[in-house]
């Protein structure tokens, strides 16, 4: 298993495929937003960083557009094709 520390928050790289993850432009677009949020996804477009916040059925802030078990569906319908990407899970200390 593979963490990062992003904003002083550790997460696990659950995926990353095509080497999607850079610390550095993640830490600028990780606001305050994406702090209920149990998992963030990131995709590349156009050599810009994307990130989505989703969540787990027993998270209080769940909503089905946000559902966890829907990324893959969300990779394919809203993300370019074959587009860089990642999905980090947050841990709590």
């Amino acid at each position: 298993m593979k963490y990062i520390i992003i904003n002083n928050q550790k997460y696990l790289i659950m995926k990353d495929v095509k080497d999607a993850i850079d610390e550095e432009e993640i830490a600028k677009r990780l606001t305050e937003y994406f702090l209920d949020f149990d998992y963030i996804v990131g995709d590349w477009a156009y050599g810009k960083l994307r990130l989505k916040g989703f969540n787990s059925k027993t998270n209080p802030n769940f909503k089905n557009i946000n559902d966890i078990d829907k990324v893959e569906e969300y990779i394919k319908n809203y993300c370019a094709y074959g587009c860089k990407y990642f999905v980090l899970s947050k841990e709590n200390e």
